[in-house]
């Protein structure tokens, strides 16, 4: 059984590229482009790991975050952020204190992204 991923993120070019370059290392991956469509996919079909940004429309990440980790509370999520009207590291910190298991600021590099999605779900782990 594969491992799927749930990726959300407002902006299609990060979307195809996390799609392309993690199911090239084996996972199954659904994209939601904000934080309701993702809640309504995870509600529909639970991920075992969910990428998120944290400044969307209609529902930012660390909303998202709190959601997701109410409904499943062992969920591993990865935030990421490239910052805002705050720096990214203030975004990822308050990630990390609503649940997020691993934060990475954007822009990040493909072997920092997998090997982050391997070490919280490693490949055949299901």
């Amino acid at each position: 059984m594969t491992q799927k991923i749930l990726i959300i993120d407002d902006e299609p070019y990060i979307l195809m590229m996390l799609k392309k370059m993690l199911e090239k290392a084996g996972y199954d991956v659904d994209l939601a482009s904000n934080g309701r469509e993702g809640m309504e996919l995870f509600q529909k079909e639970p991920a075992c790991l969910v990428i998120t940004d944290i400044i969307m429309p209609e529902k930012e990440g660390l909303e998202t975050i709190r959601e997701m980790k109410r409904l499943s509370p062992d969920l591993k999520i990865i935030a990421m952020s490239g910052g805002g009207k705050i720096s990214a590291e203030n975004y990822l910190e308050t990630a990390s204190i609503f649940g997020a298991t691993k934060i990475i600021e954007k822009p990040f590099t493909q072997n920092e992204m997998v090997s982050a999605v391997k070490e919280l779900i490693p490949p055949g782990s299901a």
